[in-house]
């Protein structure tokens, strides 16, 4: 071969190399960033070419998918009864993407999840279009709506849970949203979520109140006050506390009362629970401490920045803090904040004889075939209060219902035990307060099959009749109903 030839051979050999390499770079390293970037159509195409799992409540699904017929993307998600289950959905959109739930377990939903392999294997070689799997939950369609429907046109939330496994029943929150309103990615989608957003602004529709949202407390945290001050050994139910009424707070010459005259002097902690005390709970929180405060509070979940449902609850706090502001703390205010999944697992823990089971809300992953994927084992997270001591607390959380704060929250036949809060708000309580409300029923075969904590953060109501026993606590009665028909 003439020198010429030669050259032109090693060059065209060198860009044959050239491109062999570069061919493997793109398939072995850049295979996954080419994927997913967001300019690659075709993955998005492949994507909604096929109907999208389903989120199913009490064996019937929530969600669903339409075909569109129009455009590149076939298939968009549809919500049935979408402002009362998005809390617990969330949403899956083509143009603005997904959360919660339909985030979460993304891979199950569009069958691209690689535990679903032998499934995509076999439709492959049938032929089939690829499937999805399904989500199925542990919430209760009953007692969803029962929380949605309380809450009315009211902006709080709603959280209920199985004591026993630690199964969310419920997760309402209102305000609300249609995540079908924008599920595609048509001109009325684009509307649809620019409306939104300037909803956002205001009164938050996209906000997950019941898990993502916290507030003070007020008196509901009285029932983890309780529990520390029994642990201590200084405390019993119905012993005298010698509580002054009003109480100095420590360091200070700020003195705190109680609302209205009610019997709090050197009140028992039965009494206290029932007329509701400011004064013998925050010196019961000062005696005991702010150290073993916290370390009771974050037995029942407080201070936990990683606690998944799967959808991550926002952290609820109890803050080292000072003895003046400890002993604030010890009543819901102050810097002690909860989301209302929090306050339910109080109720729960105390109704489960001081075990906390972890909250959790998917029960099952399902492939297309109905072969179960993944199986939710309930898990315990702790014991807050021995089981001694949470029968006690039994005692007198149903005193507050029966003779006490919690009465509007009865069910003729049924034990139910409660706690009422009305939390102040903003600065000097200059804007309405919150109003909260926390409980548990017991069946008549005397198992616990639910535990509610319901925040009223703002309604019509006038400020003075703003309170827990009036607003939040016949929304967690209509809940404890339905769960218990339920079981009939």
């Amino acid at each position: 071969m003439n020198k010429p030839l030669r050259r032109i051979a090693i060059f065209i050999g060198l860009l044959v190399l050239a491109l062999l390499a570069r061919d493997n770079w793109i398939q072995l390293v850049q295979a996954d960033e080419l994927k997913t970037d967001p300019k690659n159509r075709r993955v998005a195409i492949a994507r909604y070419s096929q109907p999208r799992g389903n989120i199913i409540v009490d064996g019937k699904a929530i969600t669903g998918s339409t075909d569109t017929k129009s455009g590149d993307f076939r298939y968009k998600r549809t919500y049935k009864n979408g402002p009362m289950w998005s809390p617990v959905t969330g949403y899956a959109s083509q143009a603005f993407g997904a959360n919660q739930l339909e985030a979460l377990n993304d891979g199950i939903l569009t069958g691209n999840d690689d535990r679903l392999f032998f499934n995509r294997t076999i439709d492959m070689l049938t032929g089939k279009p690829q499937k999805g799997g399904n989500v199925v939950t542990t919430l209760n369609a009953k007692a969803q709506k029962a929380a949605f429907e309380g809450l009315g046109d009211k902006k709080g939330a709603v959280a209920a849970i199985n004591p026993k496994t630690g199964a969310i029943l419920a997760l309402a929150s209102t305000p609300s949203y249609d995540p079908s309103s924008f599920a595609g990615n048509g001109k009325s989608d684009t509307a649809a979520w620019s409306k939104l957003q300037k909803e956002q602004n205001e009164d938050e529709p996209m906000l997950n109140r019941a898990l993502r949202q916290t507030y003070p407390p007020g008196s509901t945290f009285k029932v983890v006050t309780a529990a520390a001050g029994l642990e201590s050994g200084e405390y019993d139910l119905d012993k005298a506390t010698d509580s002054p009424d009003p109480y100095k707070l420590p360091d200070s010459q700020t003195e705190l009362g109680n609302d209205g005259n009610i019997p709090c002097e050197n009140a028992t902690v039965r009494n206290a629970l029932r007329y509701s005390c400011n004064t013998v709970f925050a010196q019961m929180s000062n005696r005991v401490g702010n150290e073993k405060m916290m370390e009771t509070a974050e037995k029942f979940g407080f201070n936990d920045k990683e606690l998944d449902t799967p959808v991550r609850a926002a952290e609820s706090v109890y803050p080292k803090d000072n003895r003046p502001q400890n002993a604030m703390a010890g009543i819901g205010q102050a810097s002690n904040r909860a989301t209302p999944l929090q306050m339910a697992m109080v109720a729960s823990a105390v109704a489960n004889n001081g075990a906390l089971m972890k909250p959790y809300m998917v029960d099952q992953l399902v492939a297309p075939n109905l072969n179960v994927v993944e199986q939710h084992k309930p898990t315990e997270m702790s014991r807050p209060v021995s089981s001694e001591n949470a029968q006690k607390l039994q005692q007198g959380m149903e005193t507050v219902v029966q003779k006490g704060t919690g009465t509007s929250a009865q069910i003729p036949g049924v034990t139910v035990g409660g706690k009422t809060g009305t939390a102040q708000r903003g600065e000097n309580n200059s804007e309405n307060p919150y109003a909260w409300f926390i409980s548990y029923a017991k069946d008549q075969d005397g198992s616990v099959p639910v535990a509610v904590a319901v925040v009223i953060e703002g309604s019509d109501t006038l400020r003075s009749d703003i309170a827990g026993g009036k607003l939040a606590a016949p929304v967690a009665k209509g809940v404890m109903k339905a769960v218990l028909e339920g079981k009939q």
